[in-house]
């Protein structure tokens, strides 16, 4: 399984710090050049490698950490997305009437035909999800997943445990989805909760 993070602000580089301490190998790209993102990417560890757009849409799931309004541009590099999980961590602050109603996921996900699409690590703050999810005494940081699709969450959950993460599903997009997202001005109900389980 490959992986890639597009956006390498402060998600992207919080979550690159997630793949470097397990010493799991990570793409990361944006709008800048390669050779512009190499040496933040070797500050963060020999395994996050920084590639073009292009190169790094070629891993099998990756990491949107985008602003929301650019997410329309990385979907049109690819002309078919079958094949590859997109996990959303962008927060999306735009009214929902610009949406068409939709929660941001779902709004984002139209633009991805093809793809196996979760939300995923879009609720804890930067420095919150750049930090060492495993905590004195056993606990491990809880990141929310989910998904319209039920089968897409597995290897997503899988990659938040192999991360020392401990994935809680929240079923679909619109049900349990709806407490992590950000509706215009409204934050879901656990958007910045910084919650821990003992096992993952």
């Amino acid at each position: 399984m490959s992986y890639a993070i597009v956006g390498f602000g402060k998600i992207g580089q919080a979550l690159a710090r997630a793949f470097a301490r397990k010493n799991i190998e990570v793409a990361v790209a944006s709008r800048r050049t390669p050779e512009a993102l190499a040496p933040q990417a070797r500050a963060i560890g020999p395994t996050v490698v920084a590639k073009s757009l292009r190169d790094a849409l070629e891993a099998d799931t990756i990491i949107l950490a985008v602003p929301f309004g650019e997410h329309r541009e990385v979907a049109k590099i690819l002309p078919s997305w079958k094949g590859k999980t997109v996990i959303d961590a962008m927060n999306a602050l735009v009214p929902l009437e610009e949406l068409d109603g939709l929660l941001s996921s779902a709004f984002a996900a139209k633009a991805f035909t093809g793809a196996k699409f979760v939300k995923g690590f879009n609720h804890l703050i930067a420095a919150t999800l750049a930090a060492d999810p495993i905590v004195q005494g056993g606990g491990h940081r809880v990141v929310f997943l989910s998904s319209d699709d039920e089968d897409a969450i597995a290897p997503v959950a899988a990659l938040a445990k192999q991360l020392g993460f401990a994935p809680v599903k929240l079923g679909k997009l619109k049900e349990g989805g709806a407490l992590v997202h950000a509706r215009g001005r409204t934050w879901g109900q656990l958007i910045f909760q910084d919650l821990f389980k003992k096992e993952q």
